[in-house]
């Protein structure tokens, strides 16, 4: 019997221990960190970086290269136009000066518990469509499952892990998650652009258009010309204008985009005033293009803002799909062929920083020897990893910068010997095959070509026959899509918080999917457990350390020829501007910048100089 005492004597007692927790909920909170804390308290009323007095009012011009055919965002097809983010707007939104926290926008707040594995998202009340009806939960749950089944592959990938979606009420929305331990989900889930279910209802969500689509964000199309230029006007009574999200940004009236063919012409456009901001990606023009009588009198304001925002990777990428390309070693002797040094001393005044990472100017980025939380991930899979990923850090090749670089062209020939490849008849070829060695090297912009016509006369010298070819816009995203090209400059932008996109980026079931990001073609069970366990870190250590490891790995297998980086937006601009004493850590910032009234005689005429 004293056994059985024991259990009826316990029983209640244990309960009532459990009771609290079983019942105890979630508190809804008005932000997600993804590590840590948030930045900003429930009571804050604005970001550090806008300015909650600025000003509203004005009309800006800016420039786009190429052009159009699609105001559908959400699509594999079509060519959208700059701006068209603007029209939309998600649950949660991100703050530019922390790694990764968001913050209520649509959603005034969330439930998440400890364990992350799912999130109930509560709608503010007054949040509206353009045409003045309410968002609710139904919209919600439509958007997630229109963009799943009709939208851009890479929905698929990034809700990959959202088991379920169910409207509890009319402004009450909550996700399940499965997958395991992944803590980015509820911050995944928060990035949800909200599409108008009644809107979809009369459309073929899965086809291109060129009527302006329905939203919720601050700025709606005005008018356009198709492929030439777009207008976007503030939203009159826009209902989220006083959000502490929002205040002190979209202070402009209208933004409209005017496309050019080219950054060369764009350029001399805005020494005309044809438009009134422009953000230079060329170092050559920086140097050399802004002496005109604007810049000197004062006009024309040409300013470098520095950033902390991390610069992922730019660079020649190849498409391992290519049978040519296959062999690690051929990828690595081809790197040796790009002269680094001579381009950025002759084309770029010195102005770049060789990148090392694919996460440079970055906590993220590997350095110096494997750490022992890196050691321990990489170790299991020794046998598969290139010996360098255990031995050091990478380093691409260097040179003299004189131009002369037959000690690195020696290199190449050991490496491309190794795998397979000698020079037969003055051409690089196969020796099992007889395949020469012949490529292109795909461009959409002009600029590049002189970055590019050196690498392919080095690799001339090779015996290799590297075609340089510029392309639209449009050609170049539909074969970029479906991975008709040899080789490309790719960019792979990261955040501070690496998560669930770099499945689209490396993952090996992305990487045969049209409109992936994973162009590279990288099928890689290492990589793959590797992202999956970036996914998974419970804290911002060992997010680091994941992510170093991927790293190292991904850069040692010469996926890729790395180009460069700087560490400021460089910037010229008609002095009608102001913008915040702070500027945001992670971003330009330029949705709160501001028209200074007095200051808008300054772009009368154009410069004759």
């Amino acid at each position: 019997m004293r056994p059985c005492v024991l259990r009826n004597t316990l029983f209640p007692l244990f309960l009532m221990l459990i009771a609290p927790m079983a019942q105890a909920a979630p508190e809804a909170r008005h932000g997600i960190a993804m590590h840590g804390d948030l930045k900003y308290g429930p009571g804050f009323s604005h970001f550090e970086y806008a300015n909650p007095d600025a000003p509203k009012g004005g009309d800006v011009k800016l420039a786009a290269i190429g052009t159009y055919d699609s105001f559908h965002p959400f699509v594999l097809k079509g060519m959208t136009p700059s701006g068209i983010g603007l029209m939309f707007e998600t649950l949660m939104v991100s703050s530019d000066d922390e790694a990764f926290s968001q913050y209520g926008l649509i959603a005034e707040s969330a439930e998440v518990p400890e364990d992350r594995s799912w999130v109930i998202f509560n709608l503010r009340e007054e949040a509206r469509f353009h045409d003045g009806t309410p968002i609710t939960a139904k919209d919600v749950v439509f958007s997630l499952a229109v963009l799943k089944e009709d939208g851009h592959p890479f929905y698929r990938s990034y809700y990959k892990n959202v088991d379920g979606v169910e409207a509890l009420n009319s402004h009450r929305v909550r996700f399940t998650f499965s997958g395991g331990d992944n803590r980015e989900l509820p911050l995944i889930v928060g990035q949800l652009p909200v599409l108008p279910a009644h809107y979809w209802s009369e459309r073929d969500f899965s086809k291109t258009t060129l009527e302006p689509p329905l939203g919720s964000g601050p700025y709606r199309i005005r008018d356009f010309e198709q492929g030439r230029s777009v207008t976007y006007e503030r939203v009159p009574g826009y209902w989220g204008a006083e959000l502490p999200v929002n205040r002190g940004q979209y202070n402009f009236d209208t933004l409209r985009y005017d496309y050019y063919r080219d950054t060369t012409v764009a350029l001399q456009a805005f020494k005309a005033g044809a438009y009134d901001f422009r953000q230079e990606n060329t170092a050559k023009d920086w140097a050399t293009a802004y002496d005109f009588p604007a810049v000197r009198d004062g006009r024309v304001v040409k300013e470098e803002i520095p950033h902390q925002q991390p610069q992922g990777m730019q660079a020649y990428a190849f498409n391992t799909r290519r049978p040519m390309f296959a062999d690690p070693r051929v990828r690595q002797a081809l790197g040796y062929a790009f002269d680094f040094e001579w381009t950025n001393q002759n084309l770029f005044n010195g102005a770049y920083t060789r990148t090392h990472s694919y996460y440079s100017n970055s906590e993220l980025a590997s350095r110096g020897m494997p750490s022992a939380a890196e050691l321990a991930l990489l170790e299991p899979h020794r046998e598969q990893l290139p010996p360098e990923v255990f031995e050091g850090p990478y380093e691409p090749p260097r040179t003299d910068g004189s131009g002369r670089l037959r000690q690195n062209l020696r290199q190449a020939v050991r490496l491309l010997r190794e795998a397979g490849w000698a020079v037969q008849d003055g051409r690089l070829t196969h020796t099992a095959t007889g395949e020469p060695m012949a490529f292109e090297v795909l461009l959409v912009q002009p600029l590049f070509e002189r970055v590019t016509l050196p690498f392919a006369r080095n690799l001339e010298r090779l015996g290799i026959d590297a075609r340089v070819r510029t392309v639209d816009a449009t050609q170049y995203q539909n074969r970029l899509d479906h991975f008709d090209f040899d080789m490309v400059v790719a960019s792979f932008r990261q955040s501070l918080s690496p998560g669930n996109e770099q499945r689209d980026f490396w993952g090996s079931e992305q990487a045969d999917i049209p409109g992936s990001r994973n162009i590279i073609g990288i099928q890689d069970p290492v990589v793959d457990h590797l992202v999956d366990r970036i996914i998974a870190a419970p804290d911002r250590a060992s997010l680091v350390a994941r992510t170093r490891a991927l790293d190292r790995v991904l850069l040692w297998s010469h996926y890729v020829i790395p180009h460069w980086h700087i560490t400021h937006f460089r910037v010229a601009y008609w002095n009608k501007f102001e913008r915040p004493a702070v500027s945001p850590k992670y971003d330009l910032g330029f949705n709160t910048w501001w028209i200074d009234p007095a200051k808008t005689h300054t772009t009368a005429g154009p410069d004759t100089d």
